[in-house]
């Protein structure tokens, strides 16, 4: 098991009030996004704010609350979700799990704080040729976002 971070602590407070802010922009300020994805027992779609760090062809993202967090657990299952980033909907497929203590995917400004944080867990996804309303994402086929 990977070393505790410092802002699992902080957990309650950003679920409670910092994500159900930072939906609302999540999707179109640049560096950041939303991701979608379906709870694994229970079908629900759910949304999650993060940071977004592009390298070529995949997504990295840092699991700063470690991997044994729902949204990973959910997306592992899965193999895949949705990210809206940008105003792009784009659909990631394979998701890897990483232990990376000198943080080197990330951008040399953001490596400092997640030092500091003790974040040494990430997730590198790919994004998928076929496009993300295609039926096997996962989700209903209405076409509408989900609310």
């Amino acid at each position: 098991m990977a070393t505790r971070t410092r802002l699992q602590g902080m957990r309650p407070l950003t679920k409670r009030f910092v994500n159900p802010l930072t939906r609302l922009v999540a999707g179109w300020l640049p560096g950041f996004g939303l991701l979608l994805y379906r709870g694994r027992t229970s079908g629900r779609e759910y949304q999650t704010p993060m940071n977004v760090f592009r390298r070529g062809e995949e997504y990295v993202f840092a699991l700063t609350y470690g991997s044994d967090v729902q949204w990973v657990k959910n997306i592992m299952a899965a193999g895949e979700c949705r990210l809206v980033t940008r105003g792009r909907t784009l659909r990631l497929i394979g998701p890897r799990l990483f232990h990376d203590p000198g943080r080197s995917l990330m951008p040399l400004l953001v490596r400092p704080f997640l030092g500091l944080m003790r974040v040494t867990e990430f997730m590198r996804i790919r994004i998928s040729t076929v496009s993300p309303d295609a039926p096997d994402v996962g989700r209903a086929t209405s076409g509408r976002p989900p609310r």
